[in-house]
């Protein structure tokens, strides 16, 4: 009941986390977990049994409020049946382990990943059971705190600002705290053979010694970046934002909450990939703070990083902003169109033209009410509904007090039709 339409299998509206505190004991080279899990959570009406989402691990023990619980899993799912019905706020505590392996699906391995010495986590959209019990609802955000230990060599790096650090016998345990409101989909841990590289105020990316050079070049401009879409879109919403740069190539850059994850091929000494840099740093406003309230709505976040990086290449002296767009409308206006923009369906959440139509849709908008206009409304958008869960109904009102005309026209055409509107 109350599960995303487009992830039914995932997640509940019965109950609402408010704080995950995760232990986590790993080593790398056996790939293998001990973990314990503290939840908080909610709920309006009495429930008498509950269900949590957690693929591959087993589970030694569930207690709910202090008291042990009867519980099955299967399926990806722990049910769990409470000593006696819960209602308001609940604490749930799971006793769990073994080897963390990821959620497999239509979008190939997501989750938990092992690295050739190391260790990642890539969540969106479905992975998150991979490693803990959660509500794995993209609209059901909370706060967490990560206690990690793992071998002595390894970095740790985590969603969160780091807190507290200790060394004992072999090993080194890392504290996070992330108090800003979190989907489950964008809490991650990262663990490998790093160097600290300084990229700025607050901001710091982990490497390995091999890329350290090159990566002091591609990541050179990341303060620049910062500095321009705090601009444009209000302050940055975290305390720290994070850049790991994984030993082993990935297919794609991970987003986490203050994080960006890259593979080693994104690192070459000649910022080759920089405007994915500016993407995954756009998504800690618009993904991240902003979160989407369900997966039909994606545009919201992929529509916006994919515009940042076409207002970044103008504003940082490559091509125009215009120029990008009328390459991409030339680029998908052959594609059969059946596509649309406000819910593409499960089978479109990463369709290229979700990215690229999200952001043409924002240049038309743009066009139509002029620049002042224009990025007061993603300032307005950005700190309005900062750390919140957000709709494209709710966009499209808040344009339309901005814009002192109806721009419903406009919206209906880009976002509700198949057809490709022309780009005025």
């Amino acid at each position: 009941m109350g599960a995303d339409p487009y992830l039914p299998g995932h997640g509940t509206t019965d109950l609402r986390v408010r704080h995950y505190d995760l232990e986590l004991d790993y080593r790398v080279g056996a790939n293998r977990l001990a973990a314990r899990a503290v939840l908080t959570a909610e709920c309006d009406a009495p429930l008498p049994r509950f269900a949590l989402d957690l693929a591959g691990l087993t589970v030694r023990r569930v207690a709910v409020d202090g008291r042990v619980a009867r519980f099955t899993h299967r399926g990806g799912k722990l049910r769990v049946t409470p000593a006696r019905p819960v209602s308001g706020q609940f604490v749930v505590e799971v006793r769990y382990g073994g080897n963390p392996r990821p959620v497999r699906g239509r979008w190939g391995d997501i989750g938990w990943d092992e690295l050739t010495d190391g260790a990642l986590v890539a969540s969106q959209p479905v992975g998150a059971p991979s490693w803990f019990p959660c509500n794995d609802h993209v609209g059901d955000k909370a706060a967490y705190r990560m206690t990690v230990t793992a071998e002595a060599p390894y970095t740790v790096r985590a969603t969160g600002v780091l807190t507290g650090r200790r060394r004992s016998a072999g090993t080194r345990t890392w504290v996070f705290e992330r108090p800003e409101p979190t989907a489950t989909y964008l809490a991650g841990v990262q663990i490998g053979r790093y160097e600290e590289l300084p990229l700025g105020p607050g901001q710091t990316a982990f490497v390995p010694p091999r890329l350290r050079r090159a990566a002091a070049r591609d990541l050179g401009r990341h303060a620049a970046m910062m500095r321009t879409l705090t601009g444009w879109f209000g302050p940055y919403p975290f305390a720290e934002h994070q850049v790991v740069v994984a030993d082993d190539d990935l297919d794609v850059p991970i987003e986490a909450q203050g994080m960006s994850v890259f593979g080693a091929n994104h690192v070459d000494g000649r910022r080759t990939h920089e405007r994915l840099v500016l993407h995954e740093l756009a998504h800690q406003w618009f993904g991240n703070s902003l979160t989407i309230a369900g997966w039909r709505h994606i545009w919201l976040n992929e529509g916006f990083a994919t515009y940042a990086e076409w207002l970044w290449s103008e504003a940082s002296g490559g091509r125009s902003a215009a120029a990008h767009a009328a390459e991409w409308h030339a680029a998908i206006a052959p594609r059969r169109p059946d596509l649309v923009l406000a819910d593409p369906g499960v089978g479109g959440l990463f369709d290229e033209r979700v990215y690229k139509r999200g952001a043409l849709t924002l240049h038309a908008l743009r066009g139509r009410v002029g620049d002042p206009v224009f990025f007061a409304l993603l300032r307005d958008w950005a700190v309005r509904h900062r750390h919140g869960s957000v709709t494209t109904e709710q966009f499209v009102a808040l344009a339309g007090e901005h814009a002192g005309t109806d721009p419903s026209g406009l919206f209906d055409a880009w976002l509700h039709r198949k057809p490709l509107p022309p780009l005025t």
